[in-house]
């Protein structure tokens, strides 16, 4: 039987600011913390709210899911707002994700590109739905194993819904942590769901100009060495 949701936010030093200039905001959002408003009061506090409590209007550009660490981006102005969506929407914002999973996947490097679609039967869940659902596409590669845990460096083209969570469930490799999609004794391997988008890159909505941001994610705890993101292998940049 599933346990009843509690929205337990962390404290308000979060989220912390990684770039401002007139337009756009960068931040690192921590696991924990919504993205924007859920629905009733209880869901309020968010990214969104706490940095419009700081900075005035503020406008969502994209979300991470609620366990999910990592970079954001907002915009400080409508039209920022409208353009970063568009770039958004046109694939020209790049990411990249880090995922410490279960075992190893082979091949080391490869895709997932598999169709989604929400499972009605167990929201909020996503499932792969091969008639009815809409074209999802993950990119992946191996940083480190150890046999029993993998560091993945993952590039998702689509944005669906908990795509990455439900990709590498299905690989067979879900995420430590993921109190969704992985069994009891993955679950427990960690305290949080360790997926962080660790690296931003963007279009400066005015100047046009390319702004790039990483930040990688303390997981020593987890076992996990220091480790920097590699140049992808036969994968579109």
């Amino acid at each position: 039987m599933t346990e009843p949701f509690i929205y337990q936010p962390p404290d308000l030093s979060w989220p912390r600011l990684i770039f401002q200039d007139k337009d756009v905001l960068v931040v690192e959002k921590p696991s924990g913390l919504l993205s924007n408003p859920g629905k009733g009061a209880a869901l309020a506090d968010c990214v969104e709210s706490r940095l419009q409590q700081q900075f005035g209007n503020i406008y969502l550009v994209h979300r991470l899911d609620l366990s999910t660490s990592g970079l954001m981006v907002f915009a400080k102005r409508r039209k920022a707002e409208a353009d970063l969506k568009q770039q958004f929407a046109s694939r020209r914002v790049s990411k990249t994700y880090l995922a410490l999973v279960a075992g190893t996947p082979t091949p080391p490097v490869g895709n997932m590109n598999w169709p989604l679609i929400a499972d009605l039967e167990q929201p909020p869940k996503n499932k792969v739905c091969f008639s009815s659902g809409k074209a999802a596409l993950t990119y992946y590669q191996l940083l480190w194993s150890n046999g029993e845990r993998s560091l993945l460096q993952l590039k998702p083209i689509t944005g669906r819904s908990h795509q990455l969570r439900v990709h590498l469930q299905t690989l067979g490799h879900p995420i430590l942590g993921d109190a969704l999609y992985a069994g009891p004794a993955i679950v427990q391997q960690a305290d949080r769901l360790l997926l962080h988008a660790c690296s931003l890159s963007f279009y400066q909505p005015f100047s046009g100009d390319l702004l790039s941001f990483c930040l990688l994610p303390d997981w020593q705890a987890y076992g996990v060495p220091a480790i920097s993101l590699q140049p992808w292998h036969g994968i579109p940049a």
